[in-house]
């Protein structure tokens, strides 16, 4: 592994200053060229490849858990422990970064409903359990604020929108999406917060003409609604946090892309045993 890792950073360190630092002779590591790669190194070399292709393909978020379940899909048997070692041999890791920030606005005197979710966030099967929450994406224009509905079977986003707006219509045209695409039937739930988005009477309206059941968390309880929190700290650590958006329609899209094409076609989860949504699904 020493050997192999000199070899492959040859181009950007000295082998003189890297043989010091693994404590190995240089005239050790010029035998090992002149000897050739063992089996062993060269399917060490094959794995990197993909290594480094399912770390790209991945925003450069994937850990080890992530990348050996990529690698599986494609018919590899590699085990977790020696793509990690590999990961760290060659400096690859994920960019995550950990810093998050949850506002809810629950000042109103809407009607509120029950908490009938009690963080037992599961579902049997797909249009049982729908969760929804809005953040903010800040741009050099302003906020963009994004409401999603996040189906909790399979932690797939099955509807969104954006605004510049923070206003009951961004919600709306959220659930509306998703309602389209989903037409998920009668007696299903839909959990949230307290916010006065999701208590204004429109809203509210909304659910009943569809007999779907509401569901709010307690007030001033994060984890009541911890699933949907969750997406968003995943798409703020993995995409948002890395930004400078210049405008609100560079985030737009940007987030787009992150959603339908990565994150719900994608990305892998450790909750539905490392399965993209779609795939779960399927």
């Amino acid at each position: 592994m020493k050997y192999e890792f000199i070899s492959s950073h040859r181009s950007a360190l000295r082998v003189k200053k890297m043989c010091q630092a693994f404590r190995v002779s240089r005239s050790g590591y010029y035998d090992w060229q002149e000897r050739g790669l063992s089996q062993r190194e060269q399917s060490n070399r094959c794995l990197l490849v993909k290594i480094k292709e399912s770390h790209k393909g991945s925003h450069k978020t994937y850990g080890s858990p992530r990348i050996t379940a990529d690698l599986r899909a494609l018919g590899d048997t590699c085990g977790k422990n020696r793509v990690a070692r590999l990961m760290r041999a060659n400096g690859i890791i994920s960019k995550t970064r950990r810093r998050f920030k949850v506002t809810t606005n629950s000042a109103h005197n809407q009607p509120l409903a029950a908490n009938l979710v009690n963080r037992m966030f599961k579902a049997e099967k797909p249009n049982r359990l729908w969760s929804s929450d809005i953040t903010y994406i800040p741009t050099k224009e302003g906020w963009l604020y994004l409401s999603v509905v996040l189906d909790v079977y399979s932690r797939r986003i099955v509807g969104w929108s954006m605004n510049q707006r923070l206003t009951k219509e961004l919600v709306l045209d959220a659930v509306n999406q998703a309602l389209r695409y989903r037409n998920p039937g009668s007696d299903m739930i839909f959990h949230s917060d307290q916010g006065s988005q999701y208590a204004s009477n429109q809203f509210r309206k909304l659910l009943y003409e569809h007999d779907i059941r509401p569901s709010m968390s307690d007030k001033g309880n994060c984890y009541d609604n911890a699933i949907t929190e969750t997406f968003f700290h995943t798409l703020k650590t993995e995409l948002v946090y890395f930004e400078n958006y210049q405008t609100r329609e560079e985030a737009r899209l940007s987030i787009f892309e992150y959603i339908e094409l990565f994150y719900n076609r994608k990305r892998r989860h450790s909750a539905i045993g490392y399965k993209t949504p779609v795939d779960f699904e399927n």
